[in-house]
């Protein structure tokens, strides 16, 4: 069980009253609701508040599970203070202006990205005006209050902290929401942040790109209120096991660290004992490398002859100081431009708006996941294509990221697709099994990126590539050795 998992638990045992016993002697919850009602009834008549609308009563289908019988069940709405503004949207959206911010330290916007996942999270400080506050003061936010996203991660809570001279203002992502003073708020904290609410606030978000609930929405939503006095054994009680849970996060990552590296490990010998033919046995009766070779020479002198590819420098011969490991007899050592036809591709100018948006996949390395690529985040037209010197891979191309953050990352062409200028793309020559290639270049990445390593950006050149060493088996098993690293990545995967 993950520690957020665990986290779940805790709370959703609180919430069905199985985390700490029920005492006879509380007063009744009941009792208390009908106390919140009082006092609500009066601070209208005060003039406190206003009546709002009534809600339906909740049903027995809404109840997603069984309480203890002292216990209720009851709409957030209706467990809220009796002050003016127990609720409140954040005032700031599209129409937020430049003159509403201030350097200075006035009054703090509450965003989303303070609505941490296990409370108020200190980041992206942000403030507007006293003079602006005038005009929002019903989105005021006082230390105790709770604040609700509204935005995904949607129904998340904290409790507005102590904050000495700093007023602070909703932003237009949050919910305030004041707890009635006969209730513990910390109990409705753990509550909201509990799974009984979080399922509701999901069931009913809306938005394709961001998904969003509304004030209107989490007033109706339902919580399981205990009696008072229980409420407090449950806080107290789970105020004693979340530091528990965090000993135990401490340790699980740690050890989820040390499996990954593990794991990082064992795949990259599994890859290694592949490349040097010890993974799967030899074949005597395999057609040896070195006919390989030469079939492969034939088929590139015809392309050539075809014009389908240009006539390339001789590569040098390989030496013995090159060779990082042995290969079997049955194998050769070559250089990866002997067995394929790389090609780096290009960027059409972005002067030519034309040129983009269109339907062609054109691959950034950003887009590089070490797998088969389907898709691309940015998309070219036919022009784009005609008018630059993008290189066109075929579907089974391998792919590689010569610079940048993402040196060395690699692909698989699942469908066609163009590159820009930061990656190499290899159409592998008859005799080359795609996928032998791909997990050869996954097993000796740390050795090429260390080949572009030196200059201000790490680069590893397409001169650099064609002329990396390849220990080439016979094809049968090259076919042989990708079925055997798929079983096992595969076992250490679900293990």
């Amino acid at each position: 069980m993950t520690p957020e998992q665990l986290r779940a638990s805790i709370l959703q045992y609180a919430m069905e009253g199985k985390l700490v016993k029920q005492d006879p002697n509380d007063e009744p919850a009941s009792e208390l609701l009908k106390k919140i009602k009082s006092e609500r009834t009066r601070s209208v008549i005060e003039g406190k508040i206003k009546k709002s609308k009534k809600l339906p009563p909740i049903t027995d289908n809404e109840k997603p599970f069984n309480i203890p019988d002292n216990w209720e069940w009851v709409r957030l709405n209706d467990l809220s203070a009796n002050v003016q503004y127990p609720f409140a949207d954040g005032p700031f959206g599209s129409n937020l202006k430049k003159e509403h911010y201030t350097d200075k330290k006035e009054v703090r916007i509450i965003q989303l990205s303070n609505i941490g996942e296990r409370g108020w999270r200190d980041d992206n400080h942000r403030y507007t005006t006293f003079e602006h506050l005038k005009n929002i003061k019903r989105s005021e936010v006082d230390a105790g209050d709770i604040v609700i996203a509204k935005m995904m991660p949607a129904g998340r809570a904290i409790v507005v902290p102590q904050h000495l001279e700093i007023k602070f203002v909703l932003s237009s992502d949050a919910v305030k929401f004041v707890p009635n003073k006969l209730l513990h708020k910390d109990f409705l904290y753990f509550a909201i942040n509990s799974s009984v609410f979080k399922s509701q606030v999901d069931a009913e978000v809306q938005g394709i790109t961001r998904k969003r609930t509304s004030l209107t929405k989490l007033k109706k939503y339902i919580l399981p209120i205990p009696p008072l006095e229980e409420q407090k054994r449950i806080v107290a009680k789970i105020e004693k096991l979340m530091p528990l849970v965090d000993e135990y996060a401490e340790s699980y990552n740690r050890l989820q660290k040390i499996d990954n590296e593990f794991e990082d490990k064992l795949k990259q010998s599994v890859l290694q004992y592949a490349m040097e033919g010890k993974l799967v046995k030899q074949n005597p009766s395999d057609e040896p490398a070195s006919e390989l070779i030469k079939k492969i020479e034939n088929e590139k002198a015809e392309l050539v002859k075809e014009g389908k590819i240009k006539k390339s420098k001789k590569l040098p011969a390989i030496t013995d100081d090159e060779k990082p490991f042995d290969i079997p007899d049955s194998w050769e050592w070559v250089r990866l431009g002997n067995i394929g036809d790389w090609g780096a591709g290009a960027t059409p100018s972005r002067q030519h708006p034309e040129y983009y948006g269109g339907d062609v996949l054109w691959l950034k390395t950003g887009d590089l996941n070490d797998g088969v690529i389907q898709d691309t985040s940015e998309k070219i037209t036919e022009a784009g294509v005609a008018n630059s010197s993008v290189k066109v891979n075929q579907p089974g191309n391998i792919l590689i990221a010569m610079y940048g953050a993402t040196i060395g990352k690699l692909g698989i062409v699942g469908k066609t697709l163009v590159t820009n200028q930061a990656c190499c793309g290899c159409t592998p020559f008859k005799g080359i099994y795609n996928l032998y290639l791909f997990y050869y270049l996954l097993s000796a990445r740390n050795r090429l990126i260390e080949l572009g390593s030196g200059g201000a950006q790490p680069n590893i050149s397409k001169t650099k590539i064609e002329n990396f060493i390849f220990p080439l088996p016979p094809l049968e098993e090259q076919k042989r050795i990708v079925t055997k690293i798929e079983k096992i990545m595969n076992s250490i995967n679900n293990h």
